[in-house]
């Protein structure tokens, strides 16, 4: 399966309104100092751009992302002259080695051809005693809203269960991260779960996004016939809503990592 992630605002609706929180929490877990140059990795819709703008007082952010809707909305969307967005790849940087002082990337690791080579890339393009940085949803587990549809969805279609995010993506763990960056010869490497709720108004809150066909869960959905789409939104609702329609309270897990070039 070849997941869809063209539009920015459906993006948005499905997980982008949770990935600006974690994006906070990360950079606070990385502390880095102003007056840096900062570069943000398959940067999708700028959450983690917009965050270190916000809140770190860089000197520059570079950002880029293969996604050209994307980028034109991060563009549209970040205004500050001190940022630059390009359309690019995340495994063949078109920057010069040593020429950032922190390299960052958000819940992208997992979906890119060749989380080696980016991580390689990451530290090319890094200047010696800088930082470099990500986090990845916690598929297996701790990323509930995720894990609920899919677990959903294997129930309606077993055969489908080599398609399940957690068994499609086994980076997304503590060690698996951990080993990426010793492989990239990173040191003082270091890997932290961050916890944020996410918390929909209804079950309509939580099932819409879904629906919009970008992301790996919502392009499985869009590729199923009308029967099965509607089984798994029924066995969804049974889950998760109440007979009241209360909020559903759930929580997002990431895991990051970063170490020391």
């Amino acid at each position: 399966m070849t997941e869809a992630w063209d539009s920015g605002r459906a993006y948005d609706q499905y997980v982008g309104r949770w990935s600006r929180k974690v994006a906070a929490e990360f950079l606070r877990w990385l502390a880095r100092p102003s007056g840096l140059a900062w570069a943000d990795i398959a940067c999708g819709t700028g959450a983690l751009a917009s965050a270190v703008l916000s809140t770190c007082e860089p000197s520059s952010v570079y950002g880029i992302d293969a996604s050209e809707g994307f980028v034109a909305q991060t563009r549209q969307r970040i205004g500050d002259p001190r940022a630059r967005f390009e359309v690019g790849d995340a495994t063949a940087l078109p920057w010069d080695s040593d020429s950032v002082d922190v390299t960052v990337s958000g819940l992208a690791l997992n979906f890119v051809r060749d989380s080696d080579a980016m991580a390689r890339e990451m530290v090319r393009i890094t200047r010696r005693g800088g930082m470099v940085g990500t986090y990845v949803w916690d598929y297996a587990g701790g990323m509930q809203m995720v894990r609920e549809f899919w677990d959903a969805a294997v129930v309606v279609s077993p055969n489908d269960a080599k398609l399940h995010q957690a068994e499609r993506f086994p980076v997304c763990q503590p060690e698996p991260l951990r080993a990426l960056f010793e492989r990239a010869h990173l040191t003082s490497v270091t890997v932290t779960a961050i916890d944020i709720p996410t918390t929909f108004q209804n079950f309509d809150d939580y099932w819409t996004p879904f629906l919009g066909k970008t992301g790996a869960a919502p392009t499985y959905l869009a590729g199923l016939g009308d029967d099965v789409r509607e089984q798994i939104r029924l066995r969804l609702q049974t889950r998760l809503a109440s007979a009241s329609d209360r909020p559903i309270e759930l929580t997002a897990r990431a895991w990051a990592v970063r170490g020391v070039v």
